[in-house]
């Protein structure tokens, strides 16, 4: 199983491509001259920045608020640059898991390769390959600078709709607070 390491990253950021409605989205770790750029879908983004924040909010709390984490982001480690180029995805994620090392303090993130044939195989082959996996270990100011721009990355898709809470395309949707009627947009 290939593992990409990164224990610490120099950046480790979501980003997103394209145009709202048509966008690819990525995590991307980079550090020691090597980059490593795993795609995954918009709410895998949204989920993990959701259960980083409620990670680090249970490690305060069992620690009594001693435990080094900042209640919000650090502004200096706020990262508003776009993904470094050349985009070159080293694979697709499909699941991911999260864990606090109370040894070093930091949020371990793994990200590992959806494994289509995992799901079709009713029993393990051993001659199949492993799953690669990103690996990532950042402090917890800097998980809640990642959640920050996270966020603010699924935020900002296509608007949305007043009425349903519907993603807006480019010519309004079916809103089906009217009745299934085509709303404007506004």
């Amino acid at each position: 199983m290939p593992v990409f390491d990164y224990d610490p990253p120099e950046r480790f950021v979501a980003g997103a491509v394209g145009q709202p409605g048509s966008r690819a989205f990525f995590l991307q770790a980079r550090g020691q001259g090597r980059m490593t750029t795993v795609g995954l879908e918009k709410f895998q983004v949204a989920v993990l920045a959701d259960r980083l924040d409620e990670l680090l909010d249970e490690v305060l709390r069992r620690s009594g608020g001693t435990a080094p984490v900042p209640a919000m982001a650090p502004v200096e480690l706020s990262d508003k640059a776009p993904l470094d180029l050349p985009i070159d995805e080293d694979f697709r994620v499909g699941t991911m898991a999260l864990a606090w090392d109370p040894d070093t303090s930091q949020v371990v993130i793994e990200a590992k390769e959806v494994d289509d044939e995992e799901e079709e195989a009713e029993t393990i082959d051993d001659d199949r390959p492993d799953s690669a996996v990103l690996r990532v270990h950042i402090t917890a100011a800097e998980a809640r600078a990642f959640t920050q721009r996270a966020l603010e990355i699924v935020a900002a898709g296509r608007p949305p709709c007043p009425l349903c809470g519907q993603p807006l395309d480019a010519d309004g949707h079916i809103c089906v607070r009217l009745n299934g009627h085509r709303g404007d947009r506004t």
